[in-house]
């Protein structure tokens, strides 16, 4: 079982940055690959970025490569994702979660925490 806290979201306007964070606890955090997705209102949810375990192998979706940098400290058991230049499609409750190394699948999901970006 794995604990999973998002934080640092809010309201912000478009073009401004935000840095989400992400504790886990609960597994050993270093050994799995890590994953932000999305979900706007009325709309499924979708990936945002992945980072291995290691953190040297990163991905993202095409909507926000360019904008968006995932990182992690793999000391605090901690995901981050830095959001730049914030559009206001952008919007979405954010979550993190972690890859199953076995079956590629999320498996577990924090509360989520929202990003509002304003026109």
């Amino acid at each position: 079982q794995v604990h999973l806290v998002e934080s640092g979201g809010g309201l912000v306007q478009a073009g401004g940055s935000l840095r989400l964070s992400c504790a886990a606890s609960g597994r050993t955090f270093s050994s799995y690959a890590m994953g932000w997705f999305r979900q706007a209102p009325g709309k499924e949810r979708e990936f945002v970025a992945r980072i291995s375990a290691s953190g040297g192998i990163t991905s993202y979706a095409d909507s926000v490569k360019g904008r968006f940098t995932i990182s992690r400290d793999n000391a605090k058991n901690t995901v981050y994702l830095q959001m730049n230049s914030l559009k206001p499609e952008d919007t979405a409750v954010y979550y993190c979660a972690p890859r199953s190394g076995a079956t590629g699948s999320y498996d577990y999901w924090g509360q989520g925490t929202q990003v509002t970006v304003s026109s």
